[in-house]
């Protein structure tokens, strides 16, 4: 099969253009090719282009266009937000925030904890090398 995500009501989409960007949204009915209706617990359910929709592996079960009481039940059911942020997707996305909203001098310690590791893994790969030649 060489497509693993389809559209499909159900399907949790991130959100990759406009006003929303960053958020993840629920696929809940498809107008036509080109556009669905999407909603989630945090935004005002509308139409957006597929072009600014990103599908992701979570799929909730719900029915098409659900209440939004209904939606909300299913994606604490489906446990969405926890699937999300244990992904590989959802964590680079929370550290690249994180790392935006460093100051200089977070920066700055951050700077120096990585030499601090990298000079302590320098030491242990020495002593290492030092019991492997002797």
């Amino acid at each position: 099969m060489p497509f693993k995500r389809y559209v499909e009501i159900g399907r949790v989409a991130l959100v990759n253009y406009g006003k929303d960007y960053g958020k993840l949204v629920v696929i809940v009915d498809v107008v036509d090719q080109n556009r669905a209706l999407v909603d989630a617990p945090d935004t005002v359910r509308s139409q957006m282009n597929f072009k600014r929709l990103t599908l992701t592996d979570i799929k909730i079960d719900i029915n098409r266009v659900p209440k939004k009481k209904t939606l909300i039940d299913a994606m604490e059911k489906a446990d969405v937000k926890s699937k999300w942020e244990n992904s590989s997707w959802g964590r680079k996305l929370i550290v690249q925030k994180r790392r935006a909203s460093l100051n200089d001098f977070d920066r700055f310690k951050l700077m120096l904890a990585k030499i601090k590791k990298a000079g302590i893994v320098r030491q242990e790969l020495a002593k290492l090398k030092k019991e492997t030649a002797a």
